[in-house]
């Protein structure tokens, strides 16, 4: 098979569309920055936190809608054991992400003007935690970004007959470069054109693909097992209780997502954020139907009619691939070349947003807060760069193993759920948290887990939970295994924190071996101020950290 000129034509065109978006909006965010006299920084990372409802809607929404989100749920869809069951139930779970931060996590982040999701433990716990914590979230961000990559290549190398690595390596570069020009700006009014273009693409795509002489009406293959497995899945009554953990894993875990909070953090006020929060919800199911749709196709195509031929997909392996083969097999070339913008515009949505994540994580709470607390704002601005293009270039070099896009969207979202989520939960809503319980928090979520095992990492569960059976050699949990882990680190986040309360409190343990300073942490020092300001700009940020000590206190007081 020859490249496919056409779309290679296509994929450039809509490429410089994208980067010209972002090249406009860093040309907008410097006139607002000389307008505003904000700091080079703070319009960075958080779009002088004047993002309105509009803009923080669609980039909201974008963020999750990924090359994963695409690929992934056509793929779940098409794979019998998961099928309609498994991807309402996960998509639902986003959704629902998108009501509780509006709901819950909202007002006390915004009001605070926090810079990261990561500047509370600073607050409160200090650097040491602050640091393993703030690394935890990097490193989500980088398991993130090859997920989102590989779903894009596969469908590129598939209908453009181009090799995998070119595919993801421009798709990546592109992604970067706008993202270091123009930073948050960039990255949103880039989100607003991608989701738009993913709407129509996908829509256009899905009734050539279900009105394919190949495919077969998708009502009656839902229940029926005729050319595959029914697309409906195999909801079975033994697996409730791993339907609500996994439920529950996605919903919470989102929350874990440092750039999920930046787009809180960023908003012009916190009722803008709620809203923003509040609409997502709604928009995101629309934009998951038509690969719900393409992925019903799939399972009910004869393959022995199109081009591909026999055996299907998912019998030679290649159910990760489930979408780029429908489009190439059961669409006319134009419409696959549309569908591939789809697919591209939706992993630089995700990309862009877990790049500038990572940056803003590491430049602000790492660098800034414990390498180099008296580095300037043009200092850190370079920083944010370097680290952009360092964790693009790391991830994007991680889609290499060519692992299935779920495996890399599970792993990061186990990672949100175990670690981050208790600690967030416990930082910003119990008073009587504090280091030494965060510690024991982590020191008690990750290894429960691990020992709880993960077919999906080869790992046997050496813990045996009521319910555990041995199926085909392979023992099977079936209790909620990742919310006990969950619950547990927030069990002991709040415990511990009690009890080294309690033993420093009362002088039941000498003051100097009190690490993390438990007396006095119910009154955190401000952070350090981003940039050099002059006298009349530090007053007012004190100010602020005046009113976000006071914002901040948590809602439910557990002290002794």
């Amino acid at each position: 098979m020859a490249i496919n000129i056409p779309g290679v034509i296509a994929m450039v065109v809509f490429y410089l569309l994208v980067l010209g978006t972002g090249i406009w909006a860093s040309f907008k965010s410097k006139r607002e920055q000389k307008k505003s006299a904000a700091t080079g920084v703070e319009m960075t990372l958080l779009g002088n936190r004047n993002i309105n409802w509009v803009v923080g809607m669609f980039t909201l929404t974008a963020t999750w809608v990924g090359g994963a989100t695409i690929v992934g749920t056509v793929e779940m869809v098409y794979t019998p054991s998961m099928g309609l069951t498994w991807t309402i139930m996960l998509h639902l779970a986003y959704s629902l992400c998108f009501l509780i931060a509006g709901f819950v996590f909202a007002k006390p982040m915004r009001e605070a003007n926090y810079v990261t999701m990561l500047d509370p433990f600073h607050i409160k716990y200090g650097k040491v935690v602050a640091a393993g914590l703030s690394l935890t979230s990097v490193i989500l961000d980088l398991i993130w970004v090859p997920a989102t990559l590989i779903g894009l290549g596969g469908v590129m190398s598939v209908v453009l007959d181009l090799s995998f690595a070119v595919c993801i390596w421009i798709s990546a570069a592109v992604a970067i470069t706008y993202t270091l020009l123009g930073g948050l700006y960039s990255v949103a009014y880039t989100d607003v054109i991608q989701l738009v273009l993913i709407f129509i693409s996908l829509w256009l795509c899905v009734p050539f693909v279900l009105t394919n002489p190949a495919v077969s009406d998708i009502s009656q293959t839902l229940l029926n097992n005729t050319l595959h497995s029914p697309w409906i899945g195999k909801p079975e009554m033994k697996k409730t209780w791993i339907m609500i953990d996994e439920f529950l894993f996605f919903t919470l875990g989102s929350l874990g997502y440092q750039c999920l909070h930046q787009r809180i953090l960023s908003a012009a006020s916190t009722a803008t954020a709620k809203r923003s929060c509040f609409l997502a919800a709604f928009i995101y199911p629309v934009l998951v139907i038509p690969p719900i749709l393409l992925g019903a196709a799939t399972t009910s195509t004869d393959w022995n009619l199109t081009t591909y031929g026999s055996p299907s997909p998912f019998e030679r392996g290649e159910a990760a691939l489930a979408l780029p083969i429908a489009l190439q097999h059961l669409t006319p070339s134009v419409i696959s070349i549309i569908g591939i913008g789809c697919v591209a515009a939706a992993v630089m949505s995700s990309a862009d947003s877990a790049l500038l994540s990572a940056a803003s994580v590491f430049s602000s709470n790492i660098y800034k807060n414990i390498l180099r607390p008296q580095a300037s704002d043009r200092e850190i601005q370079w920083v944010i760069r370097a680290s952009v293009l360092v964790v693009g270039l790391v991830s994007t070099s991680l889609t290499s193993l060519k692992t299935s896009v779920l495996l890399f969207w599970f792993v990061g979202a186990d990672v949100a759920y175990i670690v981050i989520f208790p600690q967030l939960l416990c930082v910003l809503f119990f008073s009587i948290s504090n280091g030494y319980g965060a510690i024991m928090g982590f020191l008690v979520g990750i290894p429960l887990r691990l020992l709880s095992g993960d077919p999906s990492l080869g790992l046997p569960p050496v813990i045996h939970f009521p319910g555990c059976t041995l199926e085909d050699g392979v023992y099977v949990q079936y209790s909620p295994v990742k919310t006990i882990s969950m619950l547990s680190a927030v069990a002991a986040i709040l415990l511990f924190s009690y009890l080294a309360s309690v033993l420093f409190n009362r002088g039941m343990l000498p003051e100097k071996w009190d690490v993390f300073k438990v007396k006095v942490q119910h009154s955190p020092q401000p952070l350090t101020p981003i940039a050099d300001t002059t006298e009349h700009d530090e007053n007012e940020k004190l100010n602020r950290n005046n009113s976000q000590n006071e914002a901040s206190e948590p809602m439910i007081s557990t002290s002794c």
